[in-house]
């Protein structure tokens, strides 16, 4: 069916006023102003963590500004090429002009996402940790292929990351891993995946060829800020020191560099052996211990406000989404409905749909309640 362009044109640019209403492209400036001039400063790598701090928020700022002005031009270049197609009849620009309008408007889908992202923490980078559930050496392969598939899409998306933490399962896989994506709005993005995850298929592991489920866990948190004011006192805390396992380094595994941090009062342990000393090591553990306080801060104060409210619903399901590779092929979202035939693409980091289906259900759900 043909592309309405006279009713489609004004439609791009009413949902490209939304966005910009909302990100405010002046105030984008005036910001990229601000910390360009504080980027120039000559002392600015004197402190590296502050200047780092500057120069990601300056390239934040300025690929969010050159976004939205580069989707003005992207839709004011369409109109031209539909009105050139009209005028010459022609039916190859027009359908040139069919297929920038599907690539306009998906962009513009995305870019509306970003907009959706007003939670406290959403704008913060993220830990994840990924364990493996009930399914035995199954579960602990199906965690590594998720890690595999979280950092696959951190690629594609150009976001560093750094692994702070993995324990290998005995016969294949992972029991545990713990990594961090450094991008903003990471956080924002990855929270939607948190939950739990369930594959179905042949196990390469049962020499009877037998079908097996399995489970793994997901779970993300923002990374905590200096400003978040998290204090643990250290009589709540057990620190443990160990030896690094796995295919590490030089030194990793000949040294008791491994750090183990018990919060006693919730029974929140974070395990951190991926650096090379355990200085290194005990101030990892401690950034995303503190992550994980203040996301479950956040969720006792959530909670306390929807029993005031009287809302007793359930917010999220136990599985949230399921990986079949066999008797069929499907990867189905259970909360959003977002299905996609095609598995291995997903596992190779193809989840931005995914995301933006849970960004929106989420939305949802948050003005029902």
């Amino acid at each position: 069916m043909a592309i309405e362009f006279s009713a489609e044109i004004p439609q791009l640019r009413s949902t490209l006023a939304t966005i910009s209403a909302v990100s405010d492209p002046d105030a984008l400036r005036v910001k990229i102003a601000e910390l360009s001039q504080a980027a120039s400063a000559p002392d600015l790598w004197d402190d590296p963590a502050k200047a780092q701090v500057v120069t990601s928020a300056l390239s934040t700022a300025q690929n969010e500004l050159k976004r939205i002005e580069s989707m003005e031009q992207r839709i004011d270049d369409l109109e031209v090429l539909v009105e050139m197609a009209q005028d010459a009849d022609d039916a190859d620009t027009l359908a040139e002009a069919e297929l920038e309008f599907e690539g306009i408007k998906k962009d513009l889908d995305q870019l509306e996402v970003r907009t959706l992202l007003a939670g406290e923490y959403d704008a913060r980078e993220a830990v994840v940790t990924i364990r493996a559930g009930a399914g035995g050496v199954d579960a602990a392969d199906f965690a590594e292929m998720l890690m595999r598939m979280y950092l696959r899409w951190a690629e594609r998306n150009g976001y560093p990351t750094a692994v702070l933490d993995t324990s290998y399962a005995e016969e294949a896989g992972l029991k545990s891993a713990t990594f961090e994506v450094k991008a903003p709005y990471a956080f924002g993005h990855l929270s939607v995946e948190a939950g739990t995850h369930r594959l179905v298929r042949i196990s390469p592991f049962d020499n009877q060829g037998r079908r097996q489920t399995s489970f793994a866990a997901v779970e993300v948190v923002p990374l905590i800020e200096q400003t978040d004011h998290i204090e643990i006192p250290d009589n709540e805390i057990r620190v443990d020191v160990f030896r690094s396992s796995g295919p590490g380094g030089q030194s990793v595994n000949t040294t008791d560099s491994a750090v183990r941090l018990t919060h006693i009062p919730t029974g929140i342990v974070v395990s951190m052996q991926n650096e090379k000393s355990q200085i290194q090591n005990r101030a990892a553990a401690m950034r995303v211990l503190q992550s994980r306080l203040l996301l479950e801060r956040q969720a006792e104060e959530k909670a306390k406000k929807k029993e005031l409210a009287g809302d007793i619903k359930a917010s999220w399901g136990d599985q949230m989404r399921s990986y079949v590779l066999q008797p069929y092929q499907m990867v189905k979202d259970l909360r959003t409905e977002h299905e996609v035939g095609n598995t291995g693409a997903v596992f190779d980091g193809a989840i931005d749909d995914f995301i933006e289906a849970g960004i929106r259900w989420r939305r949802s759900q948050d003005r029902e309640a």
